[in-house]
């Protein structure tokens, strides 16, 4: 069963934000859009590079109401020395949150049993607490945010614009379609 426009599931975690231990839950992710990265864990070698490409794309997720999450199957102790002692890691301005109990990647559909870690797993989700997109794929492959960001302006226009569609390709501005009994065949 798919997860898309299904609410997220209630859950309680703690992340390091900031310098500080926050709680986390689904209501975190109401009323505004939530990005949820999820990630094998700590101390590993892709890790960092997604971070501080999240990072790096911060501010554009800022610019549009989003929150970004990383999560790995880690303690937030774990993600306050990994925050402290990798420079990458070290730009992110936005939670990590850990999820020991493996709740999260359980919920969410991207835990590895055998190895107690997650895939790489991004889900916008939006202000109703509804997941909106979804990409899972193996670890060795690590993602582009601006991808992310892209999606994430595609699902932010379709709510605004209920009865459009993004096309293939789609980028904010561009044109959307209305679908339509005209339509059919001639695209």
């Amino acid at each position: 069963m798919s997860l898309i426009n299904t609410q997220v599931a209630p859950f309680k975690t703690t992340a390091f934000h900031n310098g500080k231990w926050v709680d986390v839950t689904e209501k975190t992710f109401t009323g505004k859009w939530s990005v949820l990265i999820f990630m094998p864990a700590a101390f590993t070698f892709n890790c960092p590079t997604e971070i501080e490409d999240a990072a790096d794309n911060y501010a554009e997720f800022q610019k549009m109401g989003a929150e970004v999450y990383i999560i790995t199957t880690d303690t937030h102790f774990s993600h306050k020395v990994w925050h402290e002692t990798s420079p990458a890691v070290g730009k992110a301005k936005f939670p990590l949150v850990g999820d020991p109990t493996h709740q999260l990647t359980r919920a969410f559909g991207v835990h590895i049993d055998e190895e107690g870690l997650a895939l790489r797993g991004t889900f916008i989700v939006d202000p109703s607490g509804k997941i909106k997109t979804l990409e899972i794929h193996s670890n060795e492959i690590a993602r582009d945010v601006k991808e992310t960001v892209r999606k994430l302006k595609a699902a932010q226009y379709t709510a605004a614009h209920p009865g459009e569609v993004c096309p293939a390709k789609w980028n904010d501005g561009a044109k959307t379609l209305k679908p339509s009994l005209e339509l059919v065949g001639k695209i």
